[in-house]
C-alpha cells in the first residue's frame, strides 16, 4: 500500500505550522472572566469569535488540553454539509412540523454562512460549495435514496434532486445518486487555525496544554489551577466523557479517514468528481469523501471499535483493519482509483448523545453552557451552535435562539457494561447488515433491531 503519515492530511498540509499558546500561567489564574470557554476546536471558537464581534470588551479565556484543533476539528472529512443528526423526519415527530422546518432552514443556512464569514475574517480555507452526491448502488440503497428525496418534499427545504446513473458519478454498480446543492468542501485545519488566529488578533487569551478537571457555576477548575468566570462553556464533544460527572452524556465514537496522494485531473474527470464537491453512499455504516484543493481523495468511515468506560486514546486512532477496509471500499467504489497510493491515515473522535440529537443550552441563572452532540455533521452545525451561544449568553433575540436544538436535553447512556454492549453491537450490526443488503438485495431485519441504538 506504500509508505504513509499518520498525521491528519490536514496537520501535515498546513504549511506554516503555528507555534504552541502558552499553558495557563499564575497570572492567568489571577483574573475574573466573562466567558471561560473549554475546548479550542470549532465550537468553542466560533462562540469566541461570535462573541468578540458582538462585545470587544468581554473578557474570554479559551481553554484546550491539547492544542487548537487537536481533536475532531482538525481531523474530519471537510464536509459543511447541512446535515444534522436528527433526520427530517425524526424533526417532525419529536418538535412537529414548524420547528423541524426551523432548524432544515437553519442548516441550510448555515453552509452559505460559515463561508461568508470565513471570507470576511479573511480566512483561506479552501471553500468550493459544490454540492454533495450520495450514490445509490442496490434496489436497497436506491429505496433510502427515494425515502430521502420524499422527506424533503415534506418540509419543502432540501433542494434534493434525483440524478441517473449516467447522470451522475461514475461509481461502480451505481443506479442514481441523489445530488443536495448545500454542502461545501474546506480544509479543516486551515478553518480551526484561521479562527484561533483571528482571537489571538482579537486579544482573546487562549490556553492550550491546559486540562479541565471539572466545573461548576462561576468555576472552572484545570490541572494548573481554578478560574473563576461568569460563564462556563463546555464545548469539549467527544472529549467531554473524559470528566468524571460527564462520563455518560456523551458517546466518544471514532470515525478515521485515508488520503491519496495528489491525483491527475484526468482520474478526478474520470470519475466526475469536481472542486467543491462531496460524496458518500446509502450504505448504513457512514463513509464520506471529499476532492481536495490538492486533487487528493479524503475518504473516511466509521467501523472503528468503541472502547469500554468511554476510554480515548492516541493509539485508537490507528485502526488497521479499518484502514484497510476503507481503502478497499474507496477503490470498489471507483475502480478509476486501483492504483492510487494511500499518502495519509488517521484518526479522531466524535461525540454521540443518547438520542443522537444536537443541542445547544444556557442557564442564565448559573452561567452554564454547553453544545455539542454533532455525531460526526459537525462542521456547519458548530459553526451554527457557535453564533447560537453568542446570542443567548448576551440575551440577543434571533431566530437561531426559537430553534429546537436550543435547551434540547439528551438521555445519559447507560452505564458499563450495557454501554459497552450496545455501542458495539451497533457497529457490529451495521457493519453486518450492509454485507447482508448488498448479497440479497433485501432489507436486513438487523437494520431494524439495532435501530435503537443508532438514532433512528
Amino acid at each position: 500500500m506504500g509508505s504513509s503519515s499518520s498525521l491528519s492530511l490536514w496537520q501535515d498540509t498546513l504549511g506554516d505550522v503555528p507555534a504552541s499558546r502558552a499553558p495557563l500561567s499564575p497570572a492567568d489564574l489571577r483574573e475574573h472572566y466573562d466567558v471561560v470557554i473549554m475546548g479550542a476546536g470549532y465550537t468553542g471558537l466560533w462562540t469566541a469569535v461570535a462573541l468578540t464581534k458582538k462585545h470587544p470588551d468581554l473578557k474570554l479565556l479559551v481553554l484546550d488540553k491539547e492544542r487548537v484543533g487537536f481533536g475532531a476539528s482538525g481531523r474530519n472529512g471537510g464536509w459543511v454539509s447541512s446535515l444534522f443528526p436528527t433526520s427530517p423526519s425524526g424533526l417532525i415527530q419529536r418538535h412537529g412540523l414548524d420547528q423541524a422546518r426551523a432548524m432544515r432552514v437553519a442548516m441550510v443556512e448555515a453552509v452559505d454562512s460559515l463561508g461568508a464569514w470565513a471570507k470576511d475574517l479573511g480566512i483561506q480555507c479552501d471553500f468550493v460549495q459544490g454540492g454533495t452526491t450520495t450514490l445509490a448502488r442496490n434496489q436497497i440503497q436506491f429505496h433510502r435514496a427515494q425515502e430521502d428525496l420524499a422527506e424533503a418534499q415534506v418540509l419543502g427545504v432540501d433542494k434534493l434532486s434525483w440524478r441517473e446513473p449516467e447522470e451522475t458519478l461514475a461509481a461502480s454498480e451505481v443506479v442514481g445518486a441523489v445530488f443536495n446543492p448545500a454542502c461545501a468542501r474546506i480544509h479543516p485545519g486551515k478553518l480551526v487555525q484561521g479562527l484561533a488566529k483571528v482571537l489571538d488578533d482579537a486579544g482573546v487569551r487562549i490556553a492550550e496544554a491546559t486540562a479541565v478537571i471539572s466545573y461548576s457555576p462561576g468555576r472552572v477548575v484545570t490541572q494548573r489551577g481554578e478560574v473563576t468566570c461568569d460563564v462556563a462553556i463546555d464545548a469539549m464533544e467527544g472529549y467531554r466523557s473524559q470528566l468524571r460527572q460527564h462520563r455518560r452524556d456523551t458517546l466518544p465514537l471514532y470515525s478515521l479517514m485515508i488520503a491519496t496522494n495528489p491525483l491527475p485531473d484526468s482520474v478526478c474527470d474520470d470519475i466526475g468528481l469536481h472542486h467543491g464537491e462531496t460524496f458518500a453512499d446509502y450504505r448504513s455504516l457512514v463513509i464520506y469523501g471529499q476532492r481536495t484543493a490538492d486533487n487528493r481523495i479524503a475518504f473516511g468511515g466509521r467501523g472503528a471499535p468503541y472502547h469500554l468506560g468511554s476510554r480515548i486514546k492516541n493509539s485508537y486512532d490507528l485502526v488497521p483493519r479499518v484502514f484497510r477496509a476503507l481503502e478497499h471500499t474507496l477503490k470498489d467504489l471507483f475502480p478509476q482509483l486501483a492504483d492510487a497510493t494511500i499518502s495519509h491515515r488517521w484518526g479522531g473522535v466524535l461525540g454521540v448523545p443518547r438520542d443522537w440529537h444536537a443541542s445547544v443550552t444556557f442557564d442564565s441563572a448559573t452561567g452554564l453552557a454547553r453544545a455539542g452532540g454533532y455525531v460526526g455533521d459537525g462542521v456547519g452545525l458548530s459553526h451554527l451552535t457557535g453564533l447560537t451561544l453568542a446570542d443567548l449568553i448576551t440575551d440577543t433575540p434571533s431566530a437561531r435562539t426559537t430553534l429546537p436544538m436550543v435547551n434540547h436535553v439528551s438521555p445519559r447512556w447507560e452505564p458499563e457494561p450495557l454501554r459497552y454492549l450496545g455501542a458495539t453491537a451497533a457497529i457490529t450490526g451495521v457493519r453486518l447488515a450492509d454485507y447482508v443488503e448488498s448479497r440479497t438485495g433485501k432489507p436486513s431485519i438487523i437494520s431494524r433491531l439495532i435501530a435503537p441504538l443508532t438514532g433512528h
